[in-house]
């Protein structure tokens, strides 16, 4: 075996390393370096199309990356900061709702959390108005039987961004540092909502009670 077969078999190996991987950024991490070594494996034997695949699959990688570690550090910074979850906007779905109509009521089963966008909500058994920037609903993924605690009805027309939990949990397989970071951000939350309820002081938030 020449050292040209040793870097295609170092390719391979990678490729197959890659595919192995069960979290996201150390699959895009090493299925870049797997490109760059078939890359240099086609030019050496003049495979041209091997060399076109790896070049087009490159992009795609290094975009993904990009993505997920921009997503870990948004995560990381809303819990150790405004406890936002802003960052949820590209994995949620837009949502008109009308006045009177009810999102979720007392005890249905949660299954997706929201980001009030324009309009008021208000949460019938405590008297409280979420409005645009108000998040609620994200701590019924970690209730006991994912119940929620309370109702939520529009009560001025307008829309909120809906983010399914299995939204959330396909980004906490992916990368077990992004379900580290949210389970802080919630936990916080959670508390600050305690205080609220028990009259002290708390940090001001975007975000309201969560059901």
């Amino acid at each position: 075996m020449n050292w040209i077969e040793a870097i295609g078999y170092l390719g391979t190996a990678l490729t197959i390393s890659a595919s192995a991987m069960s979290t996201m950024i150390p699959l895009r991490i090493i299925s870049l370096c797997a490109s760059c070594v078939v890359i240099t494996y086609g030019l050496f034997i003049g495979s041209m199309p091997v060399v076109l695949t790896e070049c087009i699959q490159i992009p795609f990688n290094a975009y993904r990356l990009w993505q997920m570690m921009r997503l870990v550090r948004d995560v990381e910074a809303a819990a150790d900061g405004d406890l936002s979850l802003e960052w949820l906007r590209p994995f949620g779905s837009q949502r008109p709702f009308g006045i009177g109509e009810v999102v979720f009521r007392k005890g249905d089963l949660a299954t997706e959390m929201y980001v009030v966008e324009s309009g008021v909500f208000r949460i019938p058994e405590v008297g409280i108005e979420v409005r645009a920037g108000g998040i609620v609903g994200e701590l019924g993924l970690l209730s006991p039987g994912n119940a929620r605690t309370a109702s939520l009805v529009c009560v001025e027309a307008g829309r909120a961004l809906c983010v399914s939990y299995s939204e959330v949990k396909q980004l906490y397989y992916q990368n077990p540092e992004f379900g580290f970071y949210f389970l802080k951000l919630t936990s916080e939350r959670l508390f600050q909502s305690a205080q609220s309820a028990q009259g002290a002081p708390a940090p001001a938030t975007a975000g309201s009670e969560a059901l």
